[in-house]
């Protein structure tokens, strides 16, 4: 029950690093919005640690390695993705490719290690990708065939492939979630210093950018990995996955609050991702089980 919360509280999160993203993105470069995010949220992050888990740091730091490529992936890779691609493409369809994550990782999760998803999970997933259909048509599923992608949905696609890597790995970590995210943090603001500042980042002149910049800094950052990397810690890759279709709804429904309109297809479409994310949700039957 505690996972099935910190997930939908991480997806709760990074839907509105959509919306707030896409607009700090036509004041601040992805680089640069990439390099804050991370640097104030770095030293919160690596104090909560110290003070909630109390965690031995030198074990932390021997798995200084992989640490490093989750960086690369989660915090670096993935974000820049992110906010190059709300450059082009607009929060609610980034959320929409993002919805395709489950199936993603269910996908890398059975080559990679050896999981299969019982029989709610394969429904789940078929359910939640069908409400995605249904949105991405508008309703005319005979579109299917005829859909076509700018740049940022091809940099979104990126973007969830990344992010697919990212947990897999981060599912076979074996640390103190706070103390590994802190590390994470603290790496990539490391290695994205000289990039930032070498192209000229500056600090929000304005109190839009400013407080666009601590939603970020403390929701999707601090927040959302924190709860995301504490659910891996007993829940399944796949399972995980498969809530990143809740991002949808919840980023139609924040656009909703701030007067954007939303089609009956758009609500058909996000009670199927919820039902989806339900289904696969459920503890495997017995024999589902025996047979995994």
């Amino acid at each position: 029950m505690k996972a099935s919360i910190y997930l939908v509280l991480a997806t709760l999160f990074w839907s509105g690093n959509f919306v707030v993203g896409q607009a700090a993105v036509n004041t601040m470069t992805p680089l640069e919005l990439t390099f804050w995010r991370w640097a104030l949220a770095a030293l919160p992050l690596v104090a909560l640690a110290h003070f909630v888990e109390r965690p031995d740091w030198r074990a932390v730091l021997d798995r200084w390695r992989v640490l490093l490529l989750l960086s690369m992936l989660g915090m670096g890779g993935y974000t820049l993705l992110l906010y190059t691609a709300l450059q082009h493409t607009s929060a609610l369809n980034a959320s929409l490719i993002t919805a395709a994550n489950p199936a993603l990782i269910v996908v890398m999760a059975i080559f990679f290690l050896g999981e299969k998803p019982g029989a709610h999970g394969w429904l789940g997933i078929a359910l939640g990708l069908a409400g995605v259909l249904l949105v991405l048509t508008r309703g005319e599923l005979h579109r299917a065939f005829s859909i076509t992608f700018n740049a940022g949905e091809l940099l979104m696609i990126g973007a969830i492939v990344v992010w697919g890597f990212y947990t897999i790995v981060a599912r076979r970590l074996g640390l103190p979630a706070i103390a590994a995210t802190a590390v994470q943090v603290v790496m990539a603001t490391a290695i994205l210093a000289p990039f930032a500042f070498g192209t000229g980042a500056e600090f929000p002149a304005t109190a839009a950018e400013g407080w666009s910049l601590a939603y970020i800094a403390v929701f999707p950052s601090l927040g959302a990995y924190l709860f995301w990397n504490l659910a891996l810690k007993t829940t399944a890759p796949a399972t995980a996955g498969n809530y990143l279709n809740l991002m949808v709804v919840f980023t139609a429904a924040i656009t909703v609050v701030m007067g954007i309109p939303v089609t009956l297809p758009q609500v058909i479409g996000g009670l199927l991702v919820i039902a989806g994310v339900l289904m696969a949700s459920r503890p495997k039957k017995p024999q589902e089980v025996r047979a995994a």
